[in-house]
């Protein structure tokens, strides 16, 4: 399988060549990763580091952590990978949702469940709107 993705203005794109790791997406619950996304939680594709090119522009590196970094767009600030080469060695997580096709790659774990958002554990149970409440 061959899967493309970017950031949100179009400066870098990137490709992805197979299968990813441990059957799906791994929703991220770490105060790292909500943090560092401004979000409850973050899907996270994992494959191994040659697997994944980036095909156009240069991802900026920010170190997260003693050993993480994670790269975005220095443009408009989308993630988009992530290596721990002490915890993770050979392998680069993929912030799935940077996908063209999202549901290419089904969420199959949540990961880091200690550090989740009280709330976030029955989100699923909160109303559900096509668009804004109220709205046409």
């Amino acid at each position: 399988m061959t899967l493309t993705g970017g950031c949100h203005c179009g400066a870098i794109r990137y490709e992805i060549d197979g299968e990813p790791l441990h059957g799906g997406q791994a929703l991220c619950h770490c105060t790292d990763c909500r943090r560092s996304a401004g979000a409850p939680m973050v899907g996270w594709a994992m494959y191994p580091e040659d697997a994944v090119t980036v095909t156009q522009g240069s991802p900026r590196e920010y170190a997260s952590s003693e050993t993480g970094r994670r790269w975005f767009c220095e443009t408009c600030g989308t993630g988009l990978l992530y290596r721990n080469a002490t915890n993770l060695p050979g392998l680069v997580d993929v912030q799935a949702s940077t996908l063209d096709n999202p549901d290419a790659i089904p969420a199959a774990a949540h990961i880091q469940t200690a550090d989740r958002i009280g709330w976030m554990k029955d989100a699923h149970d909160l109303p559900e709107f096509e668009r804004f409440p109220g709205g046409a």
